[in-house]
């Protein structure tokens, strides 16, 4: 890509990163009881309150509550916020479609992968995440990393916002920046960043999508990922077609690789299913029949019934090893 691109990385404290995990564990508890549990659930939170609501048809029962509390607390939080909880079961609307095998929803799924690195993401992404995941530890919780990449690859600026105690120096976040080695710095670029997580800011679940999929440059199609259970093809189709950019790139032994999956809502064969080799050369996946598109046949391939997914919005839901960023053997 010969252009200026950035992307952004944010850290398990960031606000709307809390609720995804939230909604996420929500999601792994009920599946560790009940592996056919259906749930849909979104959180949010901020100053004081985190409100809990979606719909949940599982055998499990989940004490969501204490539950909350756990993940909030885990994240690095000491406070104790006041969680409501708003909780229904599956439209039988919706049911009757996923039931059969169908898709449990409408919409477009984007995969992607490229050669850039090792984790196959965009390389403005790699390094903003890689920025967040090398953060001095006695830096707060809540913390945002913004790189830009110039039109030859090189990195031209570095941002990186990181809740700290009153006082504290920036040196540390400044050395971790020149690692990097870019032409421009900003370190805490408003002054100081004390007050983080919902004591400055609310949170919404699936509020950062092109953080969850793969930056700016690249479509994105459906909808969230988090507190998703895999009969909803914005989870377990977008997994699908990362699975599939990886096989073609590997395969094929080319820099990127684009992958559409759309589907109709109680229809199980997708509608379309393309593959696109380095922008050039399109490849109709519904002809090729490589791979079961169908919801339950991306379950069973990747094995989507177990609580995997509290791990995806702590630290990404791309290039850290799970099934669909392996190679197909």
């Amino acid at each position: 890509m010969n252009q200026i691109r950035t992307a952004e990385y944010v850290s398990a404290g960031h606000p709307d990163k809390i609720c995804d995990q939230i909604s996420d564990g929500i999601l792994d508890a009920y599946l560790a009881k009940d592996p056919d549990s259906r749930v849909a659930v979104e959180s949010m939170g901020g100053h004081g309150h985190i409100y809990i609501t979606g719909e949940v048809t599982s055998k499990g029962k989940v004490e969501i509550e204490n539950l909350v509390q756990k993940i909030y607390s885990a994240i690095g939080y000491t406070d104790y916020p006041v969680i409501h909880v708003n909780i229904a079961h599956q439209s039988q609307d919706i049911a009757m479609g996923v039931d059969t095998g169908g898709a449990g929803d409408q919409g477009i799924m984007i995969g992607y992968a490229c050669d850039e690195n090792e984790a196959m993401i965009p390389q403005e992404l790699y390094l903003a995440r890689k920025l967040i995941r090398e953060l001095p530890a006695d830096f707060g919780p809540d913390a945002k990393s913004q790189v830009t990449l110039n039109e030859s690859g090189e990195i031209d600026t570095v941002v990186i916002s990181a809740q700290h105690a009153p006082g504290a120096e920036f040196a540390p976040l400044k050395k971790l920046a020149e690692t990097l080695h870019p032409k421009h710095i900003y370190i805490n670029p408003t002054g100081e960043f004390v007050q983080g997580g919902f004591a400055a800011d609310t949170g919404l679940t699936g509020r950062k999508l092109a953080v969850d999929n793969y930056g700016p440059q690249i479509p994105i199609g459906g909808g969230c990922y988090s507190g998703k259970d895999a009969t909803k093809v914005d989870r377990s189709a977008a997994y699908m077609a990362r699975r599939v950019a990886v096989d073609y790139l590997h395969k094929l032994h080319c820099h990127e690789v684009l992958v559409k999956l759309a589907y109709s809502i109680g229809v199980a064969r997708p509608v379309m299913a393309i593959a696109i080799i380095d922008a050039q050369k399109e490849i109709n996946l519904l002809e090729t029949r490589e791979y079961d598109l169908t919801p339950q046949g991306i379950i069973r391939f990747l094995d989507l019934k177990r609580p995997i997914y509290l791990e995806t919005a702590r630290n990404g839901h791309f290039g850290n090893g799970f099934a669909w960023d392996s190679i197909q053997e």
